[in-house]
Protein backbone atom coordinates (compact mmCIF):
# COMPACT_ATOMS: atom_id res chain seq x y z
CA UNK A 1 0.00 0.00 0.00
CA UNK A 2 1.23 3.66 -0.88
CA UNK A 3 2.67 4.87 2.23
CA UNK A 4 1.03 8.17 1.68
CA UNK A 5 -1.78 7.11 1.58
CA UNK A 6 -3.89 7.30 4.61
CA UNK A 7 -6.80 4.42 4.12
CA UNK A 8 -8.58 3.42 1.55
CA UNK A 9 -12.87 3.33 1.66
CA UNK A 10 -15.41 1.56 0.02
CA UNK A 11 -18.26 3.86 -1.22
CA UNK A 12 -21.10 2.27 -3.12
CA UNK A 13 -23.47 4.58 -5.46
CA UNK A 14 -26.97 3.59 -5.00
CA UNK A 15 -30.09 4.58 -7.04
CA UNK A 16 -32.77 3.60 -10.33
CA UNK A 17 -31.71 3.13 -13.53
CA UNK A 18 -30.80 6.51 -15.18
CA UNK A 19 -30.36 8.22 -12.72
CA UNK A 20 -27.19 9.80 -13.57
CA UNK A 21 -24.63 7.16 -11.44
CA UNK A 22 -22.51 6.51 -14.06
CA UNK A 23 -22.47 9.58 -14.88
CA UNK A 24 -21.36 11.47 -11.91
CA UNK A 25 -18.94 8.60 -11.22
CA UNK A 26 -17.23 9.42 -14.69
CA UNK A 27 -17.17 13.08 -14.02
CA UNK A 28 -15.80 12.65 -10.67
CA UNK A 29 -12.98 10.49 -11.71
CA UNK A 30 -11.93 11.11 -15.37
CA UNK A 31 -14.07 15.25 -15.88
CA UNK A 32 -16.06 13.47 -18.52
CA UNK A 33 -19.79 13.59 -19.25
CA UNK A 34 -21.11 11.58 -21.75
CA UNK A 35 -25.04 11.99 -22.60
CA UNK A 36 -25.07 8.42 -23.99
CA UNK A 37 -23.60 6.55 -21.28
CA UNK A 38 -24.70 2.83 -21.57
CA UNK A 39 -26.46 1.52 -18.71
CA UNK A 40 -24.49 -0.44 -16.16
CA UNK A 41 -24.38 -4.20 -16.71
CA UNK A 42 -24.29 -6.07 -12.89
CA UNK A 43 -21.16 -3.72 -11.42
CA UNK A 44 -19.13 -1.05 -12.48
CA UNK A 45 -15.87 -0.32 -10.76
CA UNK A 46 -13.40 2.76 -10.34
CA UNK A 47 -10.62 3.78 -7.87
CA UNK A 48 -10.06 7.63 -7.19
CA UNK A 49 -7.42 9.22 -4.89
CA UNK A 50 -8.18 12.15 -3.58
CA UNK A 51 -6.70 14.48 -1.00
CA UNK A 52 -9.18 15.88 2.06
CA UNK A 53 -8.37 18.04 4.98
CA UNK A 54 -4.39 17.35 4.21
CA UNK A 55 -5.43 13.63 3.93
CA UNK A 56 -4.19 11.33 0.95
CA UNK A 57 -7.21 8.75 0.45
CA UNK A 58 -8.05 6.32 -2.08
CA UNK A 59 -11.68 5.57 -2.75
CA UNK A 60 -12.58 2.10 -4.49
CA UNK A 61 -16.00 3.22 -6.09
CA UNK A 62 -18.51 0.84 -7.12
CA UNK A 63 -21.58 1.67 -9.27
CA UNK A 64 -24.08 -0.85 -9.51
CA UNK A 65 -26.90 -1.61 -11.86
CA UNK A 66 -30.55 -0.15 -10.93
CA UNK A 67 -32.41 -3.01 -12.77
CA UNK A 68 -33.98 -5.68 -10.92
CA UNK A 69 -32.39 -8.19 -12.63
CA UNK A 70 -28.92 -7.47 -10.60
CA UNK A 71 -30.15 -7.70 -7.17
CA UNK A 72 -28.71 -11.04 -7.39
CA UNK A 73 -25.26 -8.87 -6.85
CA UNK A 74 -26.81 -6.99 -3.92
CA UNK A 75 -25.07 -8.48 -0.67
CA UNK A 76 -21.47 -8.57 -2.41
CA UNK A 77 -21.84 -5.57 -3.49
CA UNK A 78 -22.50 -4.02 -0.27
CA UNK A 79 -20.23 -5.76 2.11
CA UNK A 80 -17.75 -3.54 3.99
CA UNK A 81 -18.96 -0.40 2.58
CA UNK A 82 -18.34 2.84 4.56
CA UNK A 83 -20.09 5.24 2.36
CA UNK A 84 -23.43 4.92 0.16
CA UNK A 85 -24.26 7.50 -2.18
CA UNK A 86 -28.13 7.03 -2.92
CA UNK A 87 -28.97 8.70 -6.31
CA UNK A 88 -32.59 10.03 -7.87
CA UNK A 89 -32.98 12.46 -10.52
CA UNK A 90 -34.74 15.73 -9.75
CA UNK A 91 -36.40 15.30 -12.84
CA UNK A 92 -37.81 11.96 -12.41
CA UNK A 93 -40.49 11.87 -9.13
CA UNK A 94 -40.61 8.20 -9.17
CA UNK A 95 -36.75 7.73 -8.91
CA UNK A 96 -37.37 9.70 -5.86
CA UNK A 97 -40.36 7.53 -4.25
CA UNK A 98 -37.79 4.98 -4.82
CA UNK A 99 -35.49 6.28 -2.58
CA UNK A 100 -37.20 4.34 0.21
CA UNK A 101 -36.46 0.61 -0.73
CA UNK A 102 -32.61 1.40 -1.76
CA UNK A 103 -32.56 2.63 1.92
CA UNK A 104 -34.26 -0.33 3.31
CA UNK A 105 -31.95 -2.15 1.14
CA UNK A 106 -29.25 -0.38 2.25
CA UNK A 107 -29.81 -1.05 5.63
CA UNK A 108 -30.53 -4.75 5.22
CA UNK A 109 -27.03 -5.90 3.32
CA UNK A 110 -24.72 -2.89 4.81
CA UNK A 111 -22.12 -5.30 7.12
CA UNK A 112 -21.49 -1.59 9.22
CA UNK A 113 -24.37 -0.04 10.83
CA UNK A 114 -23.15 3.23 11.16
CA UNK A 115 -22.44 3.58 7.42
CA UNK A 116 -22.40 7.13 6.52
CA UNK A 117 -25.27 7.78 3.88
CA UNK A 118 -25.64 10.93 1.20
CA UNK A 119 -28.53 11.78 -0.63
CA UNK A 120 -28.08 13.39 -3.94
CA UNK A 121 -30.42 14.97 -6.42
CA UNK A 122 -28.91 14.93 -9.63
CA UNK A 123 -29.84 16.52 -12.63
CA UNK A 124 -30.63 19.99 -11.82
CA UNK A 125 -29.56 21.13 -15.13
CA UNK A 126 -33.41 19.40 -15.83
CA UNK A 127 -36.59 20.85 -15.10
CA UNK A 128 -37.27 20.12 -11.68
CA UNK A 129 -40.69 17.26 -10.18
CA UNK A 130 -38.86 16.98 -7.28
CA UNK A 131 -38.10 19.88 -5.16
CA UNK A 132 -34.68 20.98 -2.81
CA UNK A 133 -36.90 21.36 0.00
CA UNK A 134 -38.63 17.55 -0.69
CA UNK A 135 -34.70 16.61 -0.48
CA UNK A 136 -33.75 18.27 2.09
CA UNK A 137 -36.79 16.67 4.24
CA UNK A 138 -35.92 12.98 2.85
CA UNK A 139 -32.71 13.64 4.36
CA UNK A 140 -33.44 14.71 7.16
CA UNK A 141 -35.96 12.03 7.91
CA UNK A 142 -33.43 9.06 7.20
CA UNK A 143 -30.74 11.14 8.84
CA UNK A 144 -28.18 11.21 5.55
CA UNK A 145 -25.99 14.15 4.19
CA UNK A 146 -27.48 15.97 1.64
CA UNK A 147 -26.80 17.77 -1.56
CA UNK A 148 -28.21 18.79 -5.20
CA UNK A 149 -25.75 18.62 -8.20
CA UNK A 150 -25.42 18.12 -12.03
CA UNK A 151 -23.36 15.75 -13.69
CA UNK A 152 -23.56 17.58 -16.78
CA UNK A 153 -22.33 20.91 -15.48
CA UNK A 154 -20.17 19.78 -12.63
CA UNK A 155 -22.02 21.33 -9.76
CA UNK A 156 -22.37 20.12 -6.17
CA UNK A 157 -19.45 16.80 -7.80
CA UNK A 158 -16.89 17.17 -5.76
CA UNK A 159 -18.61 18.55 -2.70
CA UNK A 160 -20.72 15.36 -2.68
CA UNK A 161 -17.63 12.74 -2.87
CA UNK A 162 -15.64 15.17 -0.30
CA UNK A 163 -17.99 15.84 2.23
CA UNK A 164 -19.00 11.86 2.34
CA UNK A 165 -15.36 11.41 2.68
CA UNK A 166 -14.93 13.85 5.22
CA UNK A 167 -18.04 12.55 7.17
CA UNK A 168 -16.23 8.65 6.89
CA UNK A 169 -13.17 9.80 8.30
CA UNK A 170 -14.99 11.87 11.49
CA UNK A 171 -16.20 8.15 12.09
CA UNK A 172 -12.88 6.49 13.15
CA UNK A 173 -15.23 3.47 13.73
CA UNK A 174 -15.26 2.62 9.83
CA UNK A 175 -11.84 2.57 8.80
CA UNK A 176 -9.31 2.64 11.38
CA UNK A 177 -7.76 -1.21 11.72
CA UNK A 178 -8.60 -2.54 15.27
CA UNK A 179 -4.57 -2.04 15.71
CA UNK A 180 -5.41 1.92 14.88
CA UNK A 181 -7.92 2.34 17.22
CA UNK A 182 -6.50 0.94 20.58
CA UNK A 183 -3.75 3.28 20.34
CA UNK A 184 -3.52 5.59 22.96
CA UNK A 185 -1.75 9.57 22.69
CA UNK A 186 -0.15 10.19 26.12
CA UNK A 187 1.69 13.46 24.97
CA UNK A 188 1.19 15.71 27.24
CA UNK A 189 -0.04 18.35 24.98
CA UNK A 190 3.28 20.55 24.96
CA UNK A 191 4.87 18.26 22.04
CA UNK A 192 4.92 18.73 19.24
CA UNK A 193 3.22 16.11 16.65
CA UNK A 194 7.04 14.71 15.16
CA UNK A 195 7.76 14.34 19.19
CA UNK A 196 4.30 12.73 20.38
CA UNK A 197 4.71 9.10 21.54
CA UNK A 198 2.12 6.54 21.24
CA UNK A 199 0.84 3.53 24.20
CA UNK A 200 -0.71 0.36 23.16
CA UNK A 201 -2.92 -0.86 25.35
Amino acid sequence: MDPSVLTTLKILLIGQSGVGKSCLLCRFTDDTFNIDNAVTIGVDFKMKKITVDNNNIKLALWDTAGQERFRTLTPNYYRDGQGAILVYDVSNRESFTCLETWISELKTYSTKTDIIKMVVGNKIDQERQVTRDEGIAFARRHQTLFIETSAKTKEGVYMAFEELVRKILNTPSLWEKVEDANVVRCNDGNSSISEQKYCYC
